[in-house]
């Protein structure tokens, strides 16, 4: 699977997360609350397959108090997670050059957008995906069932840790904060996983998140295809309520270090 991977450099990406830039970043993301780089060419709807989103009352929290959560949250925690997006990303410089990289992923209405995260993987990852998988018939048929591997031999030493505690996760919080991304929601999919993704009609009315229902549930046992239904359950209930479980839940799901 081949996928635009766009480097940046340490000093650059974390710049971007520094406290004198979360005011305006706060601030535009309020008054535009995602940024749009590309979408995806989707037939007859915006939001993909001839599929129109489900009506549903959006709700007061529905239709502003998630993002207003969202904005805080980020706020509040970037005096603890600068500092730990730091040494990590330090930690993944020592190890083996660039820390950050972005990767294009699909959002609200099939709209793309770049995810950050901490690199976890060896360099031209995406090759030597192509060569496990073409060598040995059971990576394949793993990884067109979940689309991830248990035991992926292109992630590195600090990579392995990293993913194992979730923490290749935290510079998402600036997809957040742009609006592109909540800090619940469905797991933002790649474009060229559109096909095994049952109904996206949900998944296109909900901005993609850090965290939620399939990540503390059994995001390791089940088919990538599951992900559609459980972001559908998801989609029906969503509520602040169900949104705190959820990030409750996420905590015990790092301690246990369950990712890979």
């Amino acid at each position: 699977m081949k996928n635009d991977v766009f480097e940046e450099s340490p000093l650059d990406a974390i710049t971007a997360f520094t406290p004198g830039n979360t005011a305006n970043l706060a601030q535009s993301a309020i008054v535009s609350p995602a940024r749009v780089q590309a979408s995806v060419s989707l037939p007859n709807s915006a939001l993909g397959w001839g599929l129109v989103a489900p009506e549903k009352a959006p709700g007061i929290y529905r239709s502003a108090g998630k993002r207003l959560l969202d904005i805080a949250l980020v706020v509040i925690s970037l005096p603890m997670t600068l500092p730990i997006v730091l040494f990590c990303a330090i930690a993944l410089w020592i190890e083996g050059g660039q820390p950050f990289y972005r990767q294009q992923r699909l959002g609200t209405g099939g709209n793309q957008f770049s995810i950050w995260k901490l690199r976890t993987m060896c360099r031209d990852a995406d090759e030597l995906l192509e060569s496990y998988l073409a060598n040995d018939p059971a990576l394949r048929r793993e990884w067109d069932r979940t689309q991830k591997l248990k035991e992926d031999p292109r992630i590195t030493r600090v990579g392995a840790f990293l993913r194992k505690t979730s923490l290749d996760e935290l510079p998402q919080l600036f997809n957040v904060l742009l609006g592109e991304m909540s800090i619940v929601g469905p797991r933002p999919m790649m474009p060229d996983q559109l096909p095994m993704y049952a109904d996206p009609a949900p998944y296109f009315d909900m901005r993609p998140g850090i965290t939620g229902q399939w990540q503390v549930s059994d995001r390791n046992e089940n088919s990538f295809a599951h992900r559609s239904t459980v972001d559908a359950q998801y989609h029906a209930k969503l509520s602040l309520p169900l949104d705190l479980k959820i990030l409750f839940q996420t905590v015990g799901v790092v301690l246990r270090r369950t990712g890979y």
